[in-house]
């Protein structure tokens, strides 16, 4: 990817990990001196089970993925942003921390905490014109989600293909989100367009009414 886009740096790093960060926001202050637009996308679906039969490693490891890696990068942005008086954050989570979804406790739990995240670091960081907002994604098509699915119908004992056609039913576009449609809305948040735009939830996910 580097070699098709020689402006692109990439940094292989744990981004749940302290040092993985550091290592990270090294590069970001050699490279690019400050950082305008810091997009926290990572994330990962945890376990597909009952609440009593999910483990405390695998409870840790999604609350370590999923919301301390967003903390820590957002931690290390904030100083350059600061020294800029202004910056974008923008949080990734999921439209599952709206509506819940069974049998994926540590996921919902771990992307709902990422909306209380953004909403008091905006209120926080307004005043130094930093901007917060996320992104509740609906189910993006594309091999992740074709492994959630598989592990969903598992657990429920169903075909996939039927679980699939259960996901869409309470979506009111009956349709799956395209990655470029999150890519499209981040480049508003950071377009003069969206420059009074913190604090907001956004769902790109063609109005998730519910998930099971």
């Amino acid at each position: 990817m580097e070699q098709d886009c020689p402006r692109l740096v990439g940094v292989e790093s744990d981004a749940g990990n302290e040092e993985g960060v550091e290592q990270v926001f090294a590069v970001v202050r050699e490279k690019l001196g400050g950082i305008d637009v810091l997009v926290n996308n990572v994330g990962i679906s945890g376990p597909t089970a009952p609440a009593e039969k999910v483990t405390l490693d695998e409870w840790n490891q999604s609350i370590r993925v999923n919301l301390t890696s967003h903390f820590l990068f957002a931690r290390a942005a904030i100083p350059l942003m600061k020294d800029a008086q202004s910056g974008l954050i923008v949080n990734i989570s999921s439209g599952s921390a709206k509506v819940g979804l069974p049998l994926r406790l540590p996921y919902v739990v771990s992307k709902g905490a990422v909306l209380a995240l953004t909403t008091n670091l905006a209120r926080e960081l307004g005043p130094f014109g930093i901007r917060v907002n996320a992104i509740l994604p609906g189910a993006i098509r594309g091999p992740r989600l074709d492994r959630v699915i598989q592990a969903k119908a598992e657990a429920l004992g169903i075909d996939p293909k039927e679980h699939e056609r259960s996901v869409l039913r309470y979506v009111s576009l009956r349709t799956m989100v395209e990655p470029d449609d999150i890519a499209a809305m981040i480049l508003f948040l950071a377009s003069p367009g969206g420059s009074r735009v913190t604090g907001q939830l956004i769902g790109v996910d063609g109005n998730m009414e519910w998930e099971e």
